[in-house]
């Protein structure tokens, strides 16, 4: 795993602007940044990425198959009382899921160590599954990397066969407003799924509607079918409209069992079933856990771009991440495993799982030791 200065290419911010990738830069500091590239070997990728995400993943579904016969596990995971059937439900009866990535540390040496799964509202994936592929494109066009080169990315066409194996329903998608990042995610998404045969439309999630059979419902008061919402379920549970979610025949994507695997508890409850595997980090919630002479970090429930992280030395506050107000549902502590530095870059790896299949990498780097949604983006490839 190597870390490798380029020259940019020279029409980027054309390019950009040609693709919609408003948010190559934000609050003008450079957040897609293809001054450099990781490379890793072939067998760094199929053994040391690919056969963990896809191992983990599986650990996860049986997890969650745990989860939904349990009362004591949704309460461990702070899962609304009044939502805990409507989850199960979704589970037992095999709502689909699109999508999630992984967050490893990893050095190209040791094994991946789990971070967090983020199962139900990740981003970075248009860059990830379109513009990091056209990135490898042109730059060997250019003749800047050989044609050796390849790219772990399956992303885009993953995609785009799941939407096909999901077209029968129309499908509605959503995000939050003023926000570019997740409004790009969602058109990136929407165009997958036309290209996989889906009928689509997008709606607003603050312009969401209930009718008097509980049912969303657009501005016009049509009713929605199948709903993507690039929003978190543990807000929807709060909302004005969250009260009729559990008798609410729509569907979801995420589907409402990710409710759990979005869920840092997982990770504990993870080490409890697999103790010793060697991609996990011990791992507890913070009321239970041990005393420890080793770093720790402690991060809530369903925090999100490293909001609400706290480093503890032995037990002992020495670094907090910016304050979103995340923590109230609890906390989880997790042995640290400091970031790997290339170039004074702490780096992160995140593996993208499309259709319960792993399908290509996002990296993201960070002078700051706890990754965030302003982390730059770093393209990657694949040459022995």
């Amino acid at each position: 795993m190597l870390r490798v200065p380029i020259a940019p290419r020279h029409n980027l911010h054309d390019i950009a602007r040609q693709c919609g990738f408003e948010f190559h830069t934000i609050d003008d500091e450079l957040y897609w940044d293809e001054s450099a590239y990781y490379q890793f070997s072939l067998n760094q990728i199929e053994n040391d990425l690919e056969d963990p995400t896809a191992e983990l993943h599986q650990m996860c579904l049986d997890l969650v198959d745990d989860v939904v016969k349990s009362d004591e596990l949704m309460q461990r995971l702070s899962i609304p009382t009044q939502y805990r059937d409507a989850v199960a439900k979704s589970w037992r009866d095999g709502h689909p899921t699109l999508y999630g990535r992984m967050d490893f540390s990893y050095d190209g040496r040791s094994p991946a160590k789990l971070l967090e799964y983020n199962a139900d509202t990740p981003t970075s994936l248009y860059e990830a599954g379109f513009f990091q592929w056209m990135w490898l494109e042109n730059q060997v066009d250019a003749g800047k990397l050989s044609r050796a080169s390849d790219q772990f990315n399956s992303i885009q066409e993953k995609l785009i066969a799941r939407f096909t194996d999901l077209n029968s329903i129309p499908l509605t998608f959503s995000c939050c407003k003023d926000t570019a990042e997740d409004r790009g995610t969602v058109e990136y998404l929407e165009d997958c799924a036309r290209q996989g045969g889906a009928s689509t439309d997008f709606i607003f999630i603050e312009d969401l509607g209930i009718n008097d059979q509980s049912q969303l419902v657009r501005l016009d008061d049509r009713p929605i079918q199948a709903l993507f919402k690039l929003y978190p379920w543990e807000m929807m549970f709060e909302d004005e409209f969250g009260a009729y979610l559990k008798n609410c025949d729509n569907y979801f994507l995420e589907p409402m069992w990710k409710a759990i695997l979005s869920n840092k508890g997982i990770l504990p409850l993870l080490w409890q079933r697999h103790q010793g595997h060697p991609n996990l980090l011990p791992a507890w919630f913070a009321d239970d856990s041990p005393e420890v002479s080793v770093d720790c970090v402690k991060k809530p429930l369903f925090g999100r771009e490293g909001a609400n992280i706290s480093w503890l030395k032995q037990g002992q506050i020495t670094q907090v991440s910016n304050d979103q107000g995340y923590g109230h549902e609890g906390y989880v502590i997790q042995q640290a495993q400091p970031l790997p530095q290339f170039d004074g870059n702490h780096t992160l790896i995140g593996s993208w799982i499309i259709a319960n299949e792993p399908a290509g990498l996002t990296i993201r780097e960070d002078k700051s030791a706890i990754t965030q949604d302003t982390s730059r983006f770093i393209p990657h490839i694949i040459l022995d």
